[in-house]
């Protein structure tokens, strides 16, 4: 029979050559300073599973707080500290933004068209410059609906589904947006947590945003966190666009760019 995946991970005393009484001179002080200089993910699989003493400081809220505080790793509010420091270490290393191509940098590698409307997307040279960034580039709506999509798979991304299913870390999701100064448009975003099937367990789709002909054409960040969804999720499905709203020809509709789905430890709420 295959092996199952708690078995890839356990590794047993005698193949590991150690034992609690192999080391007599060894004191806590000392053992705790040798897994902290071992790599995090040893520690839980194989460390752990030596003796109960290892395993006691494994599972202690002083070992993984003085892991982030090694490496740097940090509470955004210190007043409100991590009620377990071992999910936060782990969930704030593997943060990251899980879309590929956000910055248009990539043409539409990345992303599927759901809607080509009007002359279809297109992507251009930004007319401002977003809050504390300086991208160049944007993707473009036009006169018909567009809209272009990705599938997150989040066992592909590192994420288990024991992870998800029993720590269900907060899920941040943010957009940014503008119109043309010169013509009215909207824009419109809808994520989806979605379960093994790809059946929605939790959605988030705002009204559309709705901008006048002859506006400031500033840009706007759309944001959300996922929060207690429940058990199951295993994909998150991202789709956002919009068109303009005057049916002029061209790329005059609603411009999109540094979209992001990250998961994010619980100190953050």
């Amino acid at each position: 029979m295959g092996n199952s995946a708690s078995d890839e991970n356990y590794v047993s005393k005698k193949e590991l050559k150690i034992e609690s009484d192999a080391c007599p001179g060894l004191n806590s002080a000392v053992v705790e300073e040798i897994l902290l200089n071992l790599p995090a993910e040893d520690v839980v699989f194989k460390c752990r599973l030596v003796c109960r003493e290892w395993k006691e400081l494994v599972d202690s809220q002083s070992h993984w707080r003085e892991r982030c505080r090694r490496e740097g790793i940090e509470p955004p509010d210190a007043s409100r500290p991590p009620a377990d420091w071992c999910p936060f270490y782990f969930l704030t290393k593997k943060r990251r933004n899980l879309l590929k191509n956000p910055r248009a940098e990539d043409e539409f590698n990345g992303w599927k068209i759901v809607e080509n409307g009007g002359d279809e997307w297109k992507i251009e040279e930004n007319f401002a410059d977003l809050p504390n960034d300086n991208n160049d580039k944007c993707f473009v709506t036009s006169f018909g609906l567009c809209l272009k999509q990705q599938l997150i798979h989040l066992k592909n991304e590192g994420y288990s589904p024991a992870l998800m299913d029993h720590l269900q870390p907060d899920i941040k999701i943010s957009d940014w947006y503008a119109p043309r100064w010169d013509c009215g448009c909207y824009y419109e975003i809808c994520v989806e947590l979605l379960d093994q099937e790809k059946k929605p367990i939790s959605v988030f789709q705002p009204e559309k945003v709705f901008f006048e002909q002859w506006n400031d054409q500033q840009w706007c960040q759309m944001t959300h966190v996922f929060k207690n969804y429940g058990p199951g999720v295993r994909f998150i499905r991202f789709t956002h666009g919009g068109q303009d709203t005057q049916f002029w020809a061209g790329w005059y509709g609603i411009r999109v760019i540094n979209s992001s789905v990250e998961i994010c430890p619980a100190a953050e709420r």
